[in-house]
């Protein structure tokens, strides 16, 4: 591909930072120093007070959805998009709650304001709510009237790392926030994920959730104490609070989370100053423009057909195919997870069709990678390449 979703996101700097570590006599690889200063550097950059480093943004998503279980033992709903990754609905269904949908806004992907509180019921248990493709799906009225009806936001910003609302970071409003560091998004430890909050028994729980179950893993002396006093039978070392899972990253993710946090910022600029650019040159009269793009934090470039078009959508994808241009049909997830195989039996047949916006971008929406290092010739191509469909 000549212009791949994704090039160049682990730089030199970060495989010296990993070689010199490797080169010491007996270098410690599984979770350790580098892990913990990397989760203690993001907090300081969110702007909240405990974050958790794990294998995955998929595993922060079920861990969260795992500390809203332990609130919530008879389960209930939970509001979540149908445009997001599949993980975000599984660690749903994971953890015995049902998820509940609520239509997109054109603008920013993310779940419509008003179709969530039209969606509220005396079982939601939270709103999950995904920040896609680097936009700001918060609104006030959203936080106002969760807040006030005191119902726990929890915001996916797996593809949207520095976006804001409000000049403030998204995944520092929410009860919890999650963040992926594959690959592909802005920042990467390979494989990845951050689980973030402000409440310090979410994040003893989520300490324990991490590794095991293990109460050793938290780190207030007050948890540990309560449950050897409880457990005198037990070695202390080995008490297990919680069923659960082995979700650690080790030292190699922590050195590149280190390494890469320092250009964040710089990164999502350019990103965005890329999209500007692409949003300025495609061609109007074919594609959507009218982003909101107020603290966007820009993941890739998306494509969006003004008006449902299959000849277009057939000669667009031939084009971008021919011109060596990767692309994902469908935005984030491939499209309308409503109709997943997964959810057949879950939700009843045809209930897809609720969600106009999100089928519309399911057959008619595109993303195209955008990246630091794509320069503006370049960005100026790509547009010459969908302009010609």
């Amino acid at each position: 591909m000549k212009y791949p979703l994704m090039r160049n996101n682990i730089l030199r700097e970060d495989l010296d930072a990993l070689i010199a570590h490797l080169q010491q006599d007996d270098p410690i690889l599984t979770h350790s120093v580098n892990v913990r200063a990397f989760e203690q550097e993001w907090s300081q950059w969110l702007g909240v007070k405990h974050s958790v480093l794990v294998n995955s943004g998929a595993s922060a998503n079920l861990l969260s959805m795992a500390v809203l279980r332990l609130r919530h033992p008879n389960g209930g709903e939970v509001i979540v998009p149908p445009l997001a990754w599949v993980s975000d609905v599984a660690s749903v269904l994971q953890n015995g709650f049902k998820p509940v949908f609520a239509d997109i806004d054109p603008r920013t992907l993310s779940m419509d304001t008003d179709r969530i509180l039209a969606k509220i019921t005396d079982k939601t248990r939270a709103v999950f709510l995904t920040h896609v493709q680097g936009f700001d799906g918060l609104t006030d009225k959203l936080l106002a009237e969760l807040q006030r009806r005191k119902i726990p936001l929890i915001e996916d910003v797996c593809e949207s790392h520095g976006a804001t609302h409000n000049g403030k970071r998204l995944g520092s409003y929410g009860w919890m926030s999650n963040f992926s560091y594959y690959y592909a998004h802005h920042m990467s430890t390979i494989e990845g994920g951050m689980i973030c909050t402000n409440d310090d028994e979410v994040y003893q729980q989520v300490r324990m959730l991490r590794s095991h179950g293990m109460v050793r893993e938290a780190n207030d002396p007050a948890v540990r104490s309560q449950y050897q006093q409880e457990n005198p039978e037990l070695n202390p070392d080995f008490i297990f609070a919680y069923p659960a899972y082995n979700v650690r990253n080790t030292e190699i993710g922590g050195i590149l989370g280190r390494s890469q946090l320092k250009r964040l910022d710089a990164n999502v600029e350019r990103r965005n100053q890329n999209l500007v650019r692409f949003l300025g040159k495609i061609d109007a009269k074919k594609y959507r423009t009218g982003f909101l793009l107020e603290g966007c934090s820009n993941y890739a470039f998306n494509l969006i057909l003004r008006e449902p078009d299959e000849a277009l959508v057939q000669r667009l994808m031939a084009r971008m195919r021919e011109a060596g241009v990767e692309f994902r049909r469908g935005s984030a997830g491939g499209g309308n997870q409503i109709r997943q195989p997964y959810l057949k039996g879950i939700v009843p047949d045809g209930h897809h069709r609720e969600f106009p916006q999100t089928e519309h971008v399911h057959f008619y929406g595109f993303y195209i990678g955008n990246f630091p290092d794509l320069r503006d010739a370049e960005v100026d191509e790509i547009c010459g390449i969908v302009n010609s469909a």
